[in-house]
């Protein structure tokens, strides 16, 4: 998990990228639209906006409401990060779906049926994928970078004494 504000952006950027990249991935398979060129011309304004989301809604909610679940003083770390992961999924599959659908079909395309469907579609696949790969991985590479102090926070100046 991380420890200061530096390890988060990097681990916020680390889960989005890996997200966005493989639900596009994802939507456009389903789509029958799939081509690099296609998820790669989508990646940055996805990224951009999953990032803003996470950062700013999803992200502090999921946080408040997965808290809110767990019971205090719990100590089992796992269950903090499968609650914490499973609200982040629920949050960020409504608000991608919506901006998914905006982005491909434009805001007028869109209904409640079609709306539905593409949410159950991307929720079946995110969230196995959030919890079996883009998680550990993103937890690994902090992991290694905490290891190392690359974002530790810098020591407080020593107090000069004459």
């Amino acid at each position: 998990m991380p420890r200061n504000f530096k390890e988060a952006m990097v681990f916020t950027c680390l889960m989005c990228g890996m997200m966005v990249f493989g639900m596009s991935m994802w939507n456009l398979f389903v789509a029958g639209a799939f081509s690099w060129k296609h998820v790669f011309l989508g990646f940055i304004p996805g990224f951009i906006v999953a990032f803003i989301l996470d950062t700013l809604i999803v992200g502090p909610n999921a946080k408040k409401i997965a808290f809110g679940i767990l019971p205090s003083g719990l100590k089992h770390q796992l269950v903090k990060i499968l609650t914490i992961s499973g609200c982040m999924v629920l949050g960020m599959v409504t608000c991608m779906s919506f901006y998914g659908m905006v982005f491909s079909h434009g805001l007028s395309a869109i209904s409640l049926p079609l709306y539905g469907r593409t949410w159950i579609t991307n929720f079946v696949v995110a969230l196995p994928y959030n919890f079996l790969i883009v998680g550990p991985i993103a937890r690994f590479f902090l992991g290694e970078i905490q290891k190392q102090g690359l974002l530790a926070p810098a020591p407080a100046p020593a107090e000069v004494t004459e």
